[in-house]
């Protein structure tokens, strides 16, 4: 087969292509890792076999010279730019070829076919990048000229030019993914760096594990706290330093946050490194990614001990103004029963402020601070609770006769007292005249919960018929007016119906609690 014609290539000069832009194109490679490697190498050999030269280069053009990553045949690895054929070669679109370098007159007066070379013969084929960019070429030479190439020579060269530059994609691909990871490295060093420093600025203990609960990180307060060695908490060895009577509750609430992904918050005990223990408060919160599976659980514990003895200390002297509270109920009940046993005729009048003096005892009781063991079993702050400690002397077995339903409301100890009496106060006069005075009486009390104000809706059934009252009122109503209207600032309605009382009594929300 003859050997195929060179194209006559026009004057390219190399010079004339926007070396900025080549330059920063050349610094994304990581040439040196290919700088005479066995696969360029490979490609060089068989591109001389191939043509069936003594030279095959892979040569990029830099700014003042070519460099040859891979030779077969030639020592030397670099020469000037200006003493290049490839940077004519990059410009081209398809191999570029100098049958006799002698005869062209680009090339006639060149070092490398004047002096020891003796280049005659040379074809190139163009290394470009994906995005236009001309880097050099990957070339055969020869010492002798040459009419060209064969087809299959020319078809061959052209890809291992492609297989060269496929080399040079995988270095860049490479030196950028190290480039990212040194970079994100960098991050997550010092985004590390600075949590370790705000952490242990922190007058909290501050902790993180791992999503299955493995504790990895303690900051610097942590072991100043406990006095462990460094590293010694690591795993499950947090553990240890509980008080022995808070370990399993601890650990149930951890796992159950580790099992639900809910907030941890907890008291314990922690050893102190002086040997004694201090309650600490202990939370948590998980660190989810972007499709919410938790990557990392951050906590904190806080000291707490100072506030947990002031607050015990507390408690205590409250339990104990109050027990003197209640003795001076028991004391006024006292003197109002010897009082009654002096005058027979005050013996009435006696009973009905014993009853109204047992209530404000029930109602104190009910909202006095109490120890986890006295403790009510109903909130100390309901409206519900407090009716129903109220109503249980009135309840008959299975069925109570007085019902309470409707919205909650909370309550304190201010609201507490005058609550109590007005209630008291219409179970009385219900066991006298009303509802309970028979034994298949009831009484509905209902509450409503508005925007600014509360409705407690008092309804008796099943008494004997009633009738409203003339004349003037009595103590008991006085005193259900004194406790409705004047202390909590509300109104009360009576509607006498013959089944029974009905009362309607509004009260704003603000006089059940203090904001």
């Amino acid at each position: 087969m003859p050997p195929v014609a060179p194209a006559r290539a026009p004057v390219a000069p190399g010079w004339r292509v926007d070396e900025a832009t080549r330059t920063a194109a050349m610094q994304a490679y990581d040439l040196e890792s290919l700088r005479d490697s066995a696969s360029l190498k490979k490609i060089t050999d068989f591109a001389a076999a191939l043509c069936g030269t003594p030279i095959a280069l892979v040569s990029l053009v830099e700014e003042t010279q070519q460099t040859f990553l891979s030779r077969t045949g030639l020592d030397v690895s670099e020469t000037p730019r200006e003493m290049s054929f490839c940077q004519h070669a990059m410009l081209e679109d398809r191999i570029m070829v100098i049958p006799d370098a002698t005869q062209d007159p680009r090339f006639i007066d060149n070092a490398l076919v004047t002096g020891d070379l003796h280049l005659r013969f040379y074809a190139g084929a163009p290394l470009v990048s994906d995005d236009g960019i001309a880097l050099g070429s990957l070339c055969v030479i020869d010492t002798v000229p040459r009419q060209g190439l064969t087809k299959l020579q020319m078809q061959g060269l052209t890809t291992l030019a492609d297989n060269v530059m496929a080399r040079l994609r995988d270095s860049r691909d490479a030196a950028a993914w190290r480039a990212t990871d040194r970079a994100t490295r960098r991050q997550l060093t010092d985004s590390e760096d600075r949590f370790r420093t705000l952490a242990d600025t922190m007058p909290q203990m501050v902790w993180s594990t791992l999503p299955d609960g493995y504790h990895d990180y303690y900051n610097a307060r942590w072991y100043e706290f406990t006095g462990t060695p460094l590293g010694s908490t690591d795993g499950e060895g947090w553990n240890d330093v509980f008080h022995a009577e808070d370990q399993a509750r601890a650990w149930e609430v951890w796992s159950h946050s580790l099992a639900t992904g809910e907030p941890y918050q907890i008291e314990y005990r922690l050893r102190h490194f002086d040997g004694t223990y201090r309650w600490v408060l202990g939370r948590a919160l998980p660190i989810r990614d972007a499709d919410g599976r938790i990557t990392r659980w951050f906590g904190t514990c806080t000291d707490i001990h100072e506030q947990k003895l002031a607050l015990h200390e507390r408690e205590v002297i409250s339990q104990e103004l109050s027990h003197r509270i209640k003795n001076i109920f028991s004391v006024i009940s006292g003197l109002i029963s010897f009082a009654a046993r002096s005058q027979p005729g005050f013996a009435p009048i006696a009973a009905d402020l014993r009853q109204r003096i047992t209530a404000l005892g029930r109602a104190h009781d009910f909202v006095r601070p109490h120890s986890p063991q006295s403790r009510p079993a109903v909130q100390q702050d309901s409206l519900h609770g407090l009716l129903g400690e109220l109503f249980e002397p009135y309840q008959r077995g299975d069925h109570p006769p007085i019902i309470v339903t409707g919205d909650e409301i909370a309550i304190d100890d201010r609201s507490a007292t005058p609550l109590a009496l007005l209630f008291h106060e219409l179970a009385t006069n219900a066991t006298k005249y009303g509802a309970l005075s028979t034994d298949s009486g009831t009484i509905a009390v209902t509450v409503v919960r508005g925007d600014n104000q509360a409705t407690l809706y008092w309804t008796e059934r099943g008494g004997p018929p009633v009738i409203a009252p003339d004349g003037p009122q009595g103590f008991g109503s006085q005193l259900i007016e004194l406790s409705a209207v004047r202390q909590l600032g509300g109104t009360v309605t009576r509607d006498w119906r013959p089944e029974g009382l009905a009362m309607t009594i509004t009260v704003p929300l603000a006089a059940f609690r203090r904001g």
